[in-house]
């Protein structure tokens, strides 16, 4: 009896450590929508000269913007950037109306990944190939909503590093927003003859999608790995709620004017930001759709089994801060 009453009580304290840890954790994240501590500049190292850096609360100045986060990527990335340039390069001399940006984020990189990043700028120019650099590793998340803060373009594309999706495939997402952003207005077609209608000013998301390459994928990984993915996807559906199959693919493109509510509120800095993004998505009943995109794994991933742990935090802590209200929305933009 006295053991019994022992181990309930060992537990009793277990428990209520890891709840206060966890609320503590999510109180200590309140603020992290707010911007680190780096000034947000762009060098153009043809001249040495410093870019004035925009935000995304300024009009657009570009039809769209190529967010790519970057952390040890020196291998990686230079063929995904020279495929990316090309079709760029090759859709816009089609049509002149077409003007873009990429915008390359290093996140604390201990590699060339830099020097890399800057060769393309000096190549294609800083009003092309933007860089900005975090300093330290702060985490995907906070690179790309560092880009998308900064970027100029009335569509915003998140693109990983390695090339995995192809660039090419940004016209599914980019048609998908057109549609659902036309569909909005309240006006179909004839929005496009309406000169009140700007889509940067419609708030939409579209995400690319690999759920159809699951069952292939379910065939070929181990049992394991399985089982943890089925898990996971478990605690997503009770964190973010039902709707979008692969929350997770790297491949995502918003409006400025969704983009703009979404990453001033984006909190987690890490892998699960996909997830949050759902979750304001759904809060502020911005339109999400998912469209099927091509998708191949490239060797170098930085996602393996102990991230699945990471991520599982980060959802608790995502859960608890939002529905204690502790993470405060700000619905100002």
């Amino acid at each position: 009896m006295d053991f019994m009453c022992l181990f309930v009580t060992f537990t009793a304290i277990a428990v209520l450590g890891i709840v206060f840890v966890v609320f503590f954790e999510a109180y200590k994240r309140r603020n992290n929508h707010e911007h680190i501590e780096v000034s947000a500049i762009f060098e153009d190292p043809s001249s040495l000269k410093q870019v004035p850096c925009p935000h995304i609360v300024d009009p657009a100045t570009k039809y769209i913007s190529l967010i790519i986060p970057a952390f040890n990527e020196e291998h990686r990335l230079p063929g995904a950037l020279e495929e990316t340039m090309n079709y760029l390069q090759q859709r816009s001399s089609k049509d002149p109306s077409f003007s873009y940006e990429v915008i390359i984020i290093d996140d604390g990189s201990a590699d060339e990944t830099k020097r890399v990043a800057f060769e393309f700028v000096r190549k294609y120019t800083v009003d092309k190939v933007r860089v900005i650099l975090l300093g330290r590793n702060h985490g995907k998340g906070e690179a790309i909503r560092k880009g998308m803060l900064h970027s100029r373009g009335e569509l915003l594309l998140m693109l990983d590093a390695d090339g995995a999706t192809k660039v090419t495939d940004l016209e599914k997402l980019e048609n998908q927003i057109q549609a659902v952003a036309k569909r909005e207005y309240h006006q179909g077609d004839s929005s496009d003859s309406d000169p009140r209608f700007r889509i940067s000013d419609i708030p939409v998301a579209v995400f690319g999608s690999r759920a159809h390459l699951e069952e292939k994928a379910l065939a070929t990984r181990k049992w394991y790995r399985n089982f943890l993915m089925k898990g996971f996807h478990l605690v997503v559906l009770m964190a973010a709620g039902p709707g979008i199959r692969d929350t997770q693919c790297g491949f995502k493109m918003f409006t400025r004017a969704g983009a703009r509510k979404l990453f001033s509120n984006v909190r987690l800095k890490r892998w699960c930001f996909d997830v949050e993004l759902v979750f304001l998505c759904k809060w502020f009943r911005i339109p999400v759709s998912e469209i099927s995109v091509n998708w191949s794994e490239i060797p170098g991933s930085k996602v393996n089994l102990l991230s699945i742990p990471n991520m599982l935090w980060e959802l608790v802590l995502m859960s608890v801060g939002y529905r204690t209200g502790m993470w405060r929305i700000s619905n100002s933009t």
